[in-house]
């Protein structure tokens, strides 16, 4: 008799994993949990997918049927300001407390995902992301309106 690994039960996981969100058909997590199972994978529940999706850096996002669902950003390292990522960053505004971005929708998580990897350093204390708005909350080191201008800059927008 014999048995998978481990390790390799979990490669395989990944690997039709991947492949089913690159089909971009999926709106929910449960719709995946389902592809899963169909696949033989009767211990995955919806937790664990929402771990995968963090995990592997899928986003939700229009597809080609201008449905939204989950895929793959073409680029999985961080962003970074001279990718064409810039370009989706539609508003950027502020108050005392914090900076409020608003991107094409399903852009959010990725610009967020940016702002994120530049860090306290840089002013930039956490960041919350929907589909199309972010929320920055600068450090206390830093005045929001100071940020804003980084931010702004970042982009080369003029908001």
């Amino acid at each position: 008799m014999s048995t998978i690994s481990i390790k390799k039960k979990e490669e395989i996981l990944v690997k039709i994993f991947k492949n089913l969100i690159k089909e971009e058909k999926f709106s929910t997590q449960i719709e995946i949990v389902h592809a899963l199972q169909e696949e033989g994978f009767n211990n995955i529940n919806q937790s664990k997918v929402s771990r995968m999706l963090t995990k592997l850096g899928a986003v939700r996002t229009r597809n080609a049927k201008m449905e939204i669902v989950y895929s793959f950003p073409l680029d999985l390292r961080a962003p970074n300001t001279t990718s064409p990522l810039k370009n989706l960053v539609l508003d950027i505004d502020y108050n005392d407390i914090l900076i409020i971005i608003h991107t094409s929708p399903g852009a959010a998580q990725l610009i967020a995902r940016l702002l994120d990897s530049l860090g306290k350093s840089e002013g930039i204390l956490g960041t919350i992301a929907g589909d199309d708005t972010i929320f920055v909350i600068p450090t206390r080191l830093f005045k929001t309106i100071d940020l804003y201008h980084t931010i702004k800059f970042l982009f080369e927008q003029n908001f």
